[in-house]
């Protein structure tokens, strides 16, 4: 398993996401503890993903599994085993030469632009952990035509919120 984590699995994770259900928090933190067993987390680095975890979460107090999650990454960076690096260009302020989609690039919520630049820079293109951001869903077909896969942890909150903010614009479909 290898994955690019967005920030908000480690918020949901932590209960710092009020509105999500019980079933979302406990799919983020199972994915997360299953990470720290066996899997390899992808960050850029110049430590822009690990800033913004670090900037949300508490490492030095850890009360929750996001916290504990970046804890463990954090002492973990060296290990080529369980933490893969890669390059990104900014080429602007939040923009990347390695973003997959320039076209999309300025629709996208400038924090989270790193994430896909990230999956695209690697070479095995690792799907990008999603829990539940909505706007993600206008987004992933863009992404996923240019090889970058999104992978929603929790469908049905996403959705939910999906059909909230946006009450006039008809639910997208999934990944398959």
């Amino acid at each position: 398993m290898k994955a690019v984590i967005d920030t908000n699995v480690l918020l949901v994770a932590n209960g710092q996401h009020d509105d999500v259900s019980v079933n979302c928090q406990v799919e983020c933190i199972q994915r997360l503890q299953a990470m720290q067993k066996s899997g390899v987390t992808v960050i850029d680095d110049d430590f822009r993903i690990l800033g913004e975890y670090q900037n949300k979460t508490h490492p030095n107090q850890p009360k929750g599994v996001g916290d504990v999650f970046l804890k463990w990454l954090l002492q973990n960076q060296g290990n080529v085993a369980r933490v893969e690096f890669v390059t990104l260009t900014e080429i602007a302020n939040d923009c990347f030469a390695e973003f997959p989609d320039p076209s999309l690039e300025l629709a996208f919520d400038a924090p989270d632009r790193k994430f896909a630049a990230a999956a695209n820079a690697h070479p095995e293109k690792p799907p990008v952990w999603q829990a539940a951001d909505c706007k993600w869903l206008d987004w992933w077909p863009s992404l996923q035509a240019k090889g970058v896969r999104v992978e929603f942890l929790c469908p049905d909150d996403t959705c939910g919120f999906y059909s909230k903010k946006f009450p006039d614009n008809p639910l997208p479909a999934l990944p398959v």
